[in-house]
C-alpha cells in the first residue's frame, strides 16, 4: 500500500488517497494523468519527500519535500528535515507548554507559555 498526493497550480496539497506500491509502473504518473493534476508519493515512515503530505501542505520540487504550513511567523524551517522549529528551543523541565507569538514578537527571549488547567 502507498499514498499519493495530489497538487493544484501552486503545488499545494488537495488530497492524499491510498493507491498501488511504485513497483516496476509509475503510478504517480498514472494517478496524475487520470485526474488531470500532478501526483507525487508520500510516506508515513518519512522515507520518501522528508514528510507525510498533508491537505495545504507544499510541495517543495527543489527539495523534494513535503513542508506543512508555517505555523507562527517567527518559526524556522529546518533544512535537513523539512520541519518547523520555533526560534526558542522548548523547555525540558516536563511542564507542558504552548507558543504565544504576541510574547515572543514583545520580547524574543519568551515565547513558550506553559499549560496551565483549570480542573475546577
Amino acid at each position: 500500500m502507498a499514498h499519493y498526493a495530489f497538487l493544484d497550480e501552486n503545488n499545494i496539497v488537495t488530497e492524499v488517497i491510498v493507491g498501488k506500491d511504485e513497483g516496476n509502473f509509475n503510478w504517480e504518473q498514472q494517478y496524475g494523468s487520470f485526474r488531470g493534476q500532478l501526483c507525487k508519493r508520500t510516506s508515513y515512515n518519512r522515507n520518501i519527500r522528508k514528510n507525510f503530505a498533508g491537505i495545504g501542505y507544499t510541495y517543495d520540487e527543489d527539495r523534494d519535500a513535503f513542508i506543512a504550513p508555517k505555523p507562527f511567523a517567527s518559526w524556522i524551517l529546518i533544512e535537513d528535515t523539512c520541519l518547523w522549529e520555533a526560534p526558542i528551543a522548548y523547555p525540558t523541565d516536563g511542564k507542558d507548554y504552548k507558543w504565544n507569538e504576541t510574547n515572543y514578537q514583545a520580547d524574543n527571549t519568551t515565547g513558550w507559555e506553559e499549560i496551565v488547567e483549570n480542573l475546577l
